[in-house]
């Protein structure tokens, strides 16, 4: 519409030009003179003219492209890694890290020292490197004394006294170690009938044991290899105030091999040469092999071995060469929760007077020692956890024993004591249970009981064996400020005979011991504490050996420092 309107002015204005200049034209051949005068003229515009256009052809969509199908695409993401070069020049660029949790601060040594009734003496000394990765090393001191008793105060005094030094250096896929020390422990004889006529001279009576001890020992424990070993030399020394010594040389070898992940083999080895000097020198020889060979068969454990052992024992005949089988079957249903076990055995077990005069000070001079022969022993037990809090354990066993020592008083002297034996064989029924109750490191609660029935051939009794040994304790932290333990223990009576100076011997029972010991600690910071010891809360003078009474109501009470 608009290019119509354009072409129909156009038309008009072309018209009016055409009559204008064909107007000048005519005036031109009359001439424009100067005196010449425009004449009056009209000029008519007639608008009867109709401008057509022609119809334009319409050239679009001639034809038609349809425009491309939508199609699904899988689109491919290539991620390049791209590393910048590195650079040398130090940036010196602080960056902000989160400060990481020290370490506890670790004392490496402490110091406690002491003072209660009976006019003792309580010292201690324990010295440590702190954390390495190279090595440990360190040394413990004791001293604990009593200058009264409670029999004819210092005729039943004691004092034990003791000095260690140990190390390890850790090296590639091995560890060496060893340990030396001394100690020193005085006793006296003082289980005899006080009498206002007789004044017992208190060196007459005295008993002092020198010991010495010396091992090394090297292993690979630390290591992840399937043959794993820790073999050992160990050297004691005893040596008492009336001329009787004796020298043990033992070297000890543990090692276990494993064949795939549910099978494995053990074998331990045990040697010893004993010198015993007394009125007399013997010779004691010891050897034990013991292989096993073990297999997890999905929850049952198989154990089978056997031991064979020697002894140059000649006591009661003894049997110098042993060989005892080894069965044992253990069910795991609940993993690291619930253990059943059963099985049968025997052992040779390697008994020395430097073991048998920390059990019994009071032993006489020229007693005869001799190994236990363990021979058949049925057995069965349980051990279980039960939500983490309280663990279980159970054992139930019928024993059978040659050699196996009792004290009897010596009948010679009464305030000393002989090893007695029986002449055939000592049957026991075992019985043992333990409850714990551990809440993290604030409450600790055990309940432990162990029954030991004896059925004796030809002893009168089991002499100073009591058949029932139990305790209850405990171990409180409150607030890693004051820390509490406590422990209440009952011994079953024993039996001793006596032979009186008219010849006549008599059996006598010792009580029946009910002991309640405490201990409390008091932080004052990390360094110092101060501690109280009560020892024997009832006050009762129990016998533990026919003569021989125990201490009343002790309390020591002291101080430690850590640094």
């Amino acid at each position: 519409m608009k290019n119509k309107l354009k072409i129909a002015s156009l038309a008009i204005v072309l018209s009016v030009g055409y009559s204008f200049m064909n107007n000048l034209q005519a005036q031109g051949t009359t001439g424009w003179g100067e005196g010449a005068k425009l004449q009056d003229a009209e000029v008519v515009v007639e608008k009867n003219r109709v401008i057509e256009l022609p119809v334009a052809a319409r050239n679009y969509e001639k034809f038609r492209i349809p425009p491309p199908a939508v199609a699904d695409r899988n689109v491919i993401y290539r991620f390049t890694d791209y590393k910048l070069p590195s650079q040398d020049i130090n940036l010196q660029v602080k960056v902000l890290t989160i400060k990481q949790d020290e370490l506890t601060k670790l004392y490496g040594n402490y110091v406690k020292a002491g003072l209660g009734n009976y006019g003792t003496l309580y010292l201690k000394g324990y010295f440590h490197n702190k954390r390495s990765t190279e090595g440990a090393y360190g040394a413990e001191v004791s001293h604990v004394s009593s200058s009264v008793g409670p029999v004819d105060r210092g005729n039943s005094a004691v004092a034990n006294s003791a000095i260690s030094a140990h190390g390890e250096k850790y090296m590639s896929g091995l560890t060496v170690g060893g340990r030396a020390n001394y100690g020193r422990d005085v006793y006296h004889f003082y289980g005899y009938k006080q009498t206002p006529e007789v004044e017992v001279d208190k060196e007459n009576i005295r008993q002092v044991f020198n010991r010495f001890g010396a091992e090394g020992f090297i292993n690979n424990k630390t290591t992840d290899a399937p043959f794993l070993y820790n073999a050992g030399l160990d050297f004691k020394y005893l040596k008492d105030s009336y001329d009787m010594s004796e020298t043990n040389v033992a070297l000890n070898f543990r090692s276990e091999y494993g064949i795939d992940d549910v099978s494995g083999v053990k074998i331990d080895a045990d040697v010893s040469f004993l010198s015993h000097k007394d009125s007399l020198s013997v010779g004691r020889s010891f050897f034990k092999l013991s292989p096993t060979y073990e297999r997890k068969l999905g929850i049952l454990k198989v154990t089978l071995g056997a031991t064979i052992a020697h002894t140059g024992d000649t006591v009661n005949n003894a049997r110098q060469f042993n060989f005892y089988p080894r069965v044992r079957l253990g069910l795991e249903p609940i993993e690291d929760n619930l253990l059943i076990y059963a099985g049968f055995g025997g052992d040779l077990q390697r008994v020395t007077l430097y073991q048998l005069t920390q059990e019994n000070p009071f032993l006489a001079p020229n007693v005869r020692v001799a190994d236990i022969n363990k021979g058949l022993e049925l057995y069965g037990g349980f051990s279980a956890n039960i939500a983490n809090y309280v663990h279980l354990t159970g054992r139930a066993a019928i024993q059978n024993y040659r050699n196996l020592y009792f004290y009897n008083n010596s009948r010679r002297d009464s305030t000393k004591f002989d090893l007695v034996y029986d002449d055939g064989v000592t049957r026991v029924i075992n019985l043992y249970a333990e409850a714990v109750f551990n809440y993290s490191d604030e409450v600790r609660i055990g309940l432990k009981t162990d029954y030991n029935n004896y059925n004796t051939d030809n002893l009168e009794q089991p002499f100073h064996r009591p058949a029932l040994l139990s305790s209850v304790y405990a171990t409180y932290n409150f607030y890693d400020k004051i820390l509490f333990n406590t422990e209440l223990y009952y011994i079953g009576s024993s039996f001793g005979r006596v032979v009186r100076p008219d010849g006549t011997a008599v059996l006598k029972e010792t009580d029946n011991i009910v002991d309640l010991n405490v201990k409390a600690d008091y932080k004052f910071t990390n360094r110092f504490t101060a501690f109280v010891m009560a020892n024997n809360l009832l006050g009762v003078k129990y016998e533990r050996f026919v003569h021989y009474p125990n201490k009343s109501i002790n309390l020591i009470g002291g101080i430690s420092y850590s640094f």
